[in-house]
């Protein structure tokens, strides 16, 4: 058989095999799916932290201060959404996947998320300048996390010594897509059914003002909330 007539088969495999879909309660592990058309389906929250103008620090810095970056920020999103109960589901260059699960999964997203940017702008970028006191005046680490919440179902893709879960849902895509969008200082960005679901204390300051704003995303035609606060740590 031919490599043409391998990949051939395969793909009529694939797409005449039944689907085996069961529920589950936790993320699972890559050994908890065969590669099969094997699946468990969940009602997550998914969140992406994702750092902005990558390219511009590849192109003006040297690869080892890049890697610092890099690793400071993913080293404190994971340390962050882990202490918050979500689960690390993938890895992206400079972008980090988790998934929340339970009663409280979209309030501990978002208490993620303004944790994150509390990291960033209190931790991360003090201490990066005083390492590197030579930066220039207006250099700044920024970031977005992008939060959604829907049904997913979880399989395992890729060939035999090769392979990782696949995270297939509304979720998943359009978490991935808010933490592009980038508004001034706006580093927070949830859709509206995240924000109804979350409790008040990840809605509102102490103050009683709101740590939210609406705004219409024109280019998926919903309601999403954007913030610039902070959750302490």
């Amino acid at each position: 058989m031919s490599f043409t007539d391998d990949l051939n088969a395969e793909v009529v495999k694939i797409l005449k095999e039944q689907w085996e879909i069961r529920d589950g309660q936790k993320v699972p592990d890559t050994p908890d799916l065969k590669l099969a058309n094997d699946g468990v389906k969940l009602t997550g929250t998914v969140l992406y932290a994702d750092l902005a103008e990558s390219t511009q620090l590849v192109t003006k810095h040297s690869a080892a201060f890049v890697a610092e970056v890099y690793k400071t920020y993913l080293n404190c999103a994971c340390r962050i959404i882990r202490n918050q109960g979500g689960e690390i589901t993938a890895f992206d260059g400079d972008r980090v996947m988790a998934v929340f699960l339970g009663d409280a999964k979209n309030s501990s997203a978002v208490r993620s998320a303004l944790a994150i940017n509390h990291a960033v702008t209190h931790i991360i970028n003090p201490r990066v300048r005083d390492q590197y006191p030579n930066l220039p005046s207006d250099f700044q680490i920024c970031q977005a996390v992008g939060i959604d919440t829907s049904e997913l179902l979880v399989a395992r893709t890729g060939i035999r010594g090769s392979n990782d879960l696949v995270w297939v849902g509304r979720s998943a895509n359009l978490a991935a897509k808010l933490c592009s969008l980038r508004e001034s200082n706006y580093a927070s960005w949830i859709t509206s059914d995240v924000y109804e679901k979350c409790r008040d204390d990840v809605k509102t300051a102490t103050s009683g003002v709101s740590m939210w704003e609406q705004r219409t995303w024109t280019a998926q035609g919903m309601i999403v909330y954007c913030s610039a606060y902070s959750w302490p740590l």
